[in-house]
């Protein structure tokens, strides 16, 4: 049974999927609803893109250590993105990413789940303007969701979103489901928090 998760919680990945190897992590939002009226202009697709950021001690320390639209594949072959969605058109999960728990080197200790929007300054676009966003884990062996976090908040003007990060405690892996908005312009910027 899937947990529905608040911002700021916490969840064992591990306690209750024993044995626990490989996750889905799937991220949607809708597409910008339509002005009405005849001469309303129509907006531009909403264009998210999730990437994984895969931390040592914390930090992010090598760029190859950003799994993207534009780095599909994490050097250790245990992160992979799945592809670029450009509308968030469609139900479902818009972009999922692959991530190998138990082949994980073990300097890897966290991995941080954010969405930015991109072009998102020059485009004149922010989470404001974006619906039911939400994040979930899914365990690949059986399929079965694990937990699901909904964003709630009014995110107006934010242009990042730093959704949750998977996170190795005491010889366990968790969630926390974080929900935090930022202005950064783009991926570059947000992963500089890293750093």
């Amino acid at each position: 049974m899937s947990i529905s998760l608040q911002k700021g919680q916490k969840v064992s990945l591990t306690k209750d999927n024993a044995g626990l190897s490989k996750v889905v992590v799937g991220l949607g939002w809708d597409e910008v609803k339509q002005k009405k009226g005849f001469f309303a202009p129509k907006p531009q697709a909403i264009d998210c893109d999730a990437s994984a950021l895969v931390l040592r001690n914390g930090r992010l320390v090598d760029q190859k250590d950003v799994v993207f639209f534009g780095n599909l594949r994490h050097p250790s072959g245990t992160i992979q993105h799945m592809g670029d969605n450009l509308t968030g058109a469609g139900e479902g999960d818009d972009e999922q990413i692959i991530v190998d728990l138990a082949q994980l080197p073990g300097e890897y200790d966290r991995i941080v789940l954010v969405v930015n929007i991109y072009q998102a300054v020059q485009r004149n676009q922010h989470f404001g303007m974006i619906e039911n966003a939400f994040i979930r884990l899914v365990n690949a062996s059986n399929n079965t969701e694990m937990c699901r976090y909904n964003l709630t908040e009014n995110y107006s003007g934010m242009t990042a979103m730093i959704f949750g990060e998977i996170y190795r405690h005491n010889g366990e892996w968790k969630f926390n489901a974080i929900g935090q908005g930022t202005n950064d312009p783009g991926l570059g910027e947000l992963t500089r928090r890293y750093l």
